[in-house]
């Protein structure tokens, strides 16, 4: 356990706090005499974890930092931390569902390449497509939720939301391409391999018995 690791781990802390404070009741509350609105915490626990998201990147590849353990939970940590916002914001009608379905289902389609890649040993890198939809997503949602208060936003807010689709989709066909020309390229090395391992084996087995025979005329 890092500093970097513990970013990721709060991060993930703050899903059911974000749940909680977009769907339960009251909407508001007051802090030191000030009355806080569900809009403004919202807002406040995003940019937390967008900031954390930046920082514990950040410092491990500043400290040399970067584990087996972060690689794994740091994708995931965003993924939970995007889908309990936008779910959320579908529950309170916010955000079409249909919008929401695209960009969910572009986080696990991606993370289950990166789990395939990973299992055939290979790492493909965030693109800049992905990492500029990560930051689009966490602007439409903060703008989203705040055009419930104020309803001029709601037009800039839909506008991001047709981004981060469209991102999305971008994103998530670079991503194949970039896996698919890795790993075919691999499956193809590992065929070859293959194919001259078994060869060099029928070549053994015809001249085992040639050799066996040259011995015994040898001997007789």
């Amino acid at each position: 356990m890092n500093v970097p690791n513990a970013l990721t781990l709060l991060r993930i802390f703050f899903v059911p706090l974000l749940v909680a404070v977009l769907l339960v009741k009251p909407k508001s509350t007051d802090v030191l005499g000030l009355t806080v609105h569900f809009e403004d915490w919202g807002v406040l626990i995003l940019a937390v974890a967008a900031i954390t998201d930046w920082a514990d990147g950040f410092i491990a590849r500043r400290r040399g930092e970067i584990t087996t353990l972060g690689i794994l939970l740091d994708p995931i940590a965003d993924k939970l931390l995007i889908s309990a916002a936008y779910i959320s914001l579908v529950d309170i009608d916010l955000v079409p569902a249909w919008m929401v379905v695209i960009i969910i289902g572009r986080e696990f389609t991606v993370l289950g390449l990166r789990n395939i890649a990973s299992a055939e040993g290979l790492t493909i890198e965030a693109s800049g497509l992905g990492k500029t939809k990560m930051v689009l997503q966490v602007v439409a949602a903060c703008t989203v939720i705040l055009s419930r208060r104020y309803p001029g936003l709601h037009m800039l807010g839909y506008s991001l939301l047709w981004l981060v689709v469209i991102f999305a989709v971008l994103s998530a066909v670079q991503y194949f391409l970039k896996f698919w020309s890795q790993v075919d390229d691999r499956v193809k090395k590992r065929r070859m391999r293959l194919g001259i391992l078994e060869r060099r084996k029928k070549s053994q087995d015809v001249s085992a018995p040639a050799a066996a025979a040259s011995f015994e005329r040898h001997e007789t």
